[in-house]
């Protein structure tokens, strides 16, 4: 199944931790592609520092929930600590699309529920998969993208995205 990822860090050295965080998703599946990295403004905790951000397309055999299991143990594992809601984070990793599956469960909504209103979520990704579906609101990433308001300041700070 091809999952479509969101990968943050805004603590320590950033581009080492999706690096790293990239690394250890190889134990979860085969990395498709890549994006750039992404600078972006924090969005609703605003006092903090600001994020580096990608996407990444994971070919997996695990299922949603045992994705969800994974890349909360690379979370753990990297020194992620849930001590402030939407607080600092030496990394970040959300699975935004799980092939067109819906799951609404407690602890794991995919589509992730936010999706349609972060651009530092649909900026890399657009990048990576501008065609791919939203299978609730039927728009590809890039509609989404291009129909969010201004705001959300996100600067590619990479060029190109990656064959993994």
């Amino acid at each position: 199944m091809l999952a479509y990822l969101s990968l943050g860090s805004n603590v320590g050295d950033r581009e080492a931790h999706l690096r790293a965080a990239l690394d250890r998703l190889l134990g979860l599946g085969k990395l498709i592609r890549v994006s750039s990295h992404y600078e972006t403004e924090p969005v609703e905790v605003t006092n903090q520092a600001w994020f580096l951000n990608c996407a990444a397309a994971v070919e997996t055999d695990l299922g949603a929930a045992e994705l969800l299991a994974g890349v909360l143990a690379i979370e753990q594992e990297m020194g992620r600590r849930r001590t402030e809601l939407k607080g600092p984070r030496t990394i970040d990793i959300d699975i935004l699309l799980f092939g067109n599956l819906v799951i609404d469960q407690v602890g794991l909504a995919i589509p992730h529920p936010s999706i349609a209103q972060r651009r530092f979520v649909l900026e890399p990704l657009s990048e990576i998969a501008p065609d791919a579906l939203h299978p609730l609101l039927r728009k590809t990433v890039r509609q989404l993208r291009d129909a969010l308001p201004p705001g959300q300041i996100v600067r590619r700070v990479e060029a190109g995205a990656s064959e993994a």
